[in-house]
């Protein structure tokens, strides 16, 4: 699956890590210790699947949300996924962890589906990033965050800061870039 059907699978897997912060208010040693195990097994699929040895499912459903330049290498965007999201619970106490994970969730997920189907303007130096597509990613984290922050200035600041991270050219790696940036934002504005 190619262009856009790709993009939307690879997305809605993307926005499944905004159960996490559900997760950890129940458990956060439980909730890491199924993130861990959940990229543990993911880099183990993807190693065997890149040595010629498919893994029911998981490979499958690599190729199919994978862009088509990643196909013929290891597909790290899950792996740092995974691990944006532990390094948010624990680097950071809530609201501030929850924050940083919705902005991975929504922010990162909306800004490149919105980005990919919404035409408009590029931003420059950002190889390829869209205007529409960061301002999805602003509008979905000030929702996000609204209710967890003092007030509307302090949710604009952290959608702003989550939608400058998320701009950054920073490939795979953006997975890691926008929850710790914006958690990091989001405890400094809430003192923590």
């Amino acid at each position: 699956m190619a262009g856009i059907g790709g993009e939307v699978v690879r997305k809605g897997l993307h926005l499944l890590i905004a159960l996490v912060p559900s997760l950890a208010a129940v458990s956060v040693p439980f909730t890491l210790a199924l993130l861990a195990s959940g990229t543990l097994f993911y880099a183990l699929a993807e190693t065997s699947r890149r040595n010629g040895y498919p893994v029911l499912m998981v490979s499958r459903l690599t190729l199919i949300a994978s862009r088509a330049v990643d196909r013929d290498r290891f597909v790290l965007g899950p792996i740092t996924l995974g691990l944006g999201a532990m390094v948010s619970l624990m680097l950071y106490p809530e609201p501030a962890a929850t924050i940083a994970i919705y902005a991975l969730a929504f922010g990162d997920g909306f800004a490149s589906l919105v980005g990919r189907l919404v035409p408009g303007p590029r931003i420059p130096f950002v190889k390829g990033k869209s205007v529409m597509g960061s301002l999805a990613c602003f509008t979905a984290v000030f929702v996000a965050s609204a209710n967890l922050v003092h007030s509307p200035g302090e949710a604009v600041l952290v959608a702003a800061a989550a939608t400058v991270l998320e701009a950054a050219p920073s490939g795979d790696f953006d997975n890691l870039l926008v929850p710790v940036g914006t958690g990091l934002v989001a405890a400094a504005l809430l003192g923590l």
